[in-house]
């Protein structure tokens, strides 16, 4: 981080400061920030707020002639760099297109939204791992950073497609597509891929459906953004990394806050953690060589809400338990008993995190993953996630996406994952 402060700036007067919105709502991830924007200026209830109309389209050049304290932007180039530092006002810029260094900004982590997804991917199993992202865009320059790195350091393989991000052109569009099933089809599988953003994640989903890979078993697929739009329309649905962007609008509102009252800041640079990995069904697998535990692993997914042990592999494979034990070790590095709780807790999580399912008895939720009785439940979902049920699910259901009241205000929230 850059110890520089912003442009010196006349704070203003004592009253309601003028606040502007300098960017429109056209994905979800912008929503989310706006919110968190809004939250603080309720909370705080000393903003008067105006917002850009779409008919200004991205560029900032008319703050200049803006009569406001403050505004809040997508910076996304460096015309727009310049016009910023320019001003007689602070802006906090969200974006994070190009380098942020040299202007006041809040931003997500992206080398952490790599390392996240990394660590997603090899938890699954997977030792051949891939990157597709854009060249011109800074925050995936450095996604793929955090992402290589953490597979490095594992012993791991990591391959990189990546390319501009113009896609105006039509025929811009279909290259990238041909050049995306060309790079598919020359990766070993099975391979798990990293896109930037969930678009991209999408492209490779209709790209392996175009040349036959199975997702996930040939090729597992994660973005970026946690766009519902996107990952739960796409015909296969898509695990994503949240970024935690209703975090990302309090803290940009709170540095605009401290930065017009005449503060001086430790750094022009925040960075916000992720907020977690939202798994779907393109992640849904282990990354497994041997095609006998693959196929029983499969079929274990296949029957998680049935009350089975290991003994109902046996009855599968026709195979001992020594056996069984053996093969299991040689192809997961875990017994078949440690791998069926591991699917069953991965179940509940998702079953829990679910809104629809949030007055749903634990009973219930404990025997559609498997479980005999709620005592086993809980002792086994403690044991692989650190804390009960019930308190995964006040946490997961508890998020500032909701907006609540509590959140308001909190330096930290307990429920960041931060990856080794």
């Amino acid at each position: 981080m850059s110890n520089a402060n912003p442009p010196a700036a006349k704070p203003p007067p004592l009253g309601r400061a003028r606040v502007h919105i300098a960017f429109t709502q056209c994905f979800s991830f912008v929503e989310s920030a706006r919110h968190g924007i809004l939250d603080y200026a309720k909370t705080c209830g000393r903003w008067k707020l105006s917002f850009t109309p779409e008919a200004l389209g991205p560029s900032i050049a008319w703050l200049r002639h803006a009569r406001i304290d403050g505004a809040i932007a997508h910076v996304v180039s460096t015309a727009d760099k310049r016009i910023v530092n320019s001003l007689p006002f602070p802006v906090v810029n969200l974006a994070a297109l190009i380098d942020p260094k040299g202007m006041l900004s809040v931003i997500g982590n992206q080398q952490q939204i790599g390392k996240l997804a990394a660590c997603h991917l090899l938890e699954r199993g997977f030792r051949r791992l891939a990157y597709y992202g854009t060249s011109n865009m800074w925050y995936s320059r450095q996604r793929l950073i955090g992402f290589s790195e953490t597979i490095r350091q594992t012993g791991a393989t990591c391959e990189s497609h990546v390319v501009d991000s113009k896609l105006h052109m039509s025929a811009g569009w279909h290259e990238q597509h041909r050049q995306l099933e060309c790079w598919l089809r020359g990766l070993r599988l099975p391979v798990g891929v990293f896109a930037c953003t969930d678009a991209r994640a999408a492209m490779i989903v209709d790209a392996c459906e175009s040349i036959g890979l199975r997702i996930p078993e040939d090729v597992a697929v994660i973005g970026v953004d946690n766009d519902p739009s996107i990952c739960q329309l796409s015909s296969i649905s898509l695990t994503s990394i949240a970024r935690n962007d209703w975090k990302i609008g309090w803290a940009a509102a709170t540095v605009l806050d401290h930065a017009m009252a005449g503060h001086a800041l430790d750094n022009e640079l925040t960075l916000i953690e992720p907020e977690r990995v939202v798994a779907r069904k393109s992640t849904e697998t282990l990354a497994i060589d041997d095609p006998l535990v693959a196929g029983l692993v499969a079929e274990l997914r296949e029957h998680l809400n049935k009350p089975f042990g290991v003994e109902w592999l046996m009855q599968r494979s026709n195979r001992s338990r020594r056996w069984l034990e053996v093969r299991f070790h040689q192809a997961l590095g875990q017994p078949p008993l440690a791998i069926i709780n591991n699917l069953r807790v991965a179940k509940a999580c998702e079953m829990l995190r679910s809104a629809s399912n949030k007055h749903m008895a634990l009973t219930d939720i404990a025997a559609q993953c498997g479980f005999t009785d709620l005592r086993h439940f809980r002792i086994v979902f403690n044991k692989h996630t650190g804390m009960s049920p019930k308190k995964f699910q006040i946490d997961a259901t508890s998020r500032p996406s909701g907006r609540s009241d509590k959140w308001l205000g909190r330096e930290e929230f307990d429920w960041v994952i931060k990856p080794p």
